[in-house]
């Protein structure tokens, strides 16, 4: 079981990707952008596509099929 409290699915085959917090879905990012977007609007504030890098690296985001790269099936 995962400790990461945000999930990035593997993406669909639209190129999107589901991702949920704390098991909850909170929308369909098409790009690292996105993903900050949704966190920042699930209430992990000031985010943005190099904190999405930093975080992955530090194990708090699971990136299932892919990485922050991988956006298309």
């Amino acid at each position: 079981m995962s400790t990461a409290r945000v999930v990035v699915h593997p993406p669909a085959t639209n190129g999107g990707r589901r991702v949920t917090v704390d098991g909850q879905p909170i929308g369909v990012a098409f790009s690292a952008h996105d993903l900050a977007v949704f966190l920042e609007r699930a209430g992990l504030e000031g985010w943005d596509e190099l904190d999405v890098a930093q975080h992955s690296e530090l194990g708090l985001i699971e990136w299932r099929g892919g990485g922050p790269e991988v956006w298309q099936t």
